[in-house]
């Protein structure tokens, strides 16, 4: 059985943006704009995402 992933990529600064939601993109390995994270796609992982949406996307 192989575990499910998703691709989550930065295309936003963090300029200006909350300090949770720095700490949520941090959590998330992401570190500059355009850089892209390979995780688990796990219920926290989903939760993260949605909190930075605005800042993140998800791509295939």
């Amino acid at each position: 059985m192989t575990t499910k992933t998703v691709k989550v990529q930065l295309v936003k600064g963090l300029i200006g943006t909350r300090q949770d939601h720095r700490a949520t993109v941090k959590g998330l390995g992401l570190r500059r704009v355009n850089s892209v994270a390979e995780l688990q796609d796990t219920p926290s992982v989903r939760g993260m995402i949605n909190k930075v949406s605005y800042l993140v996307k998800v791509v295939a």
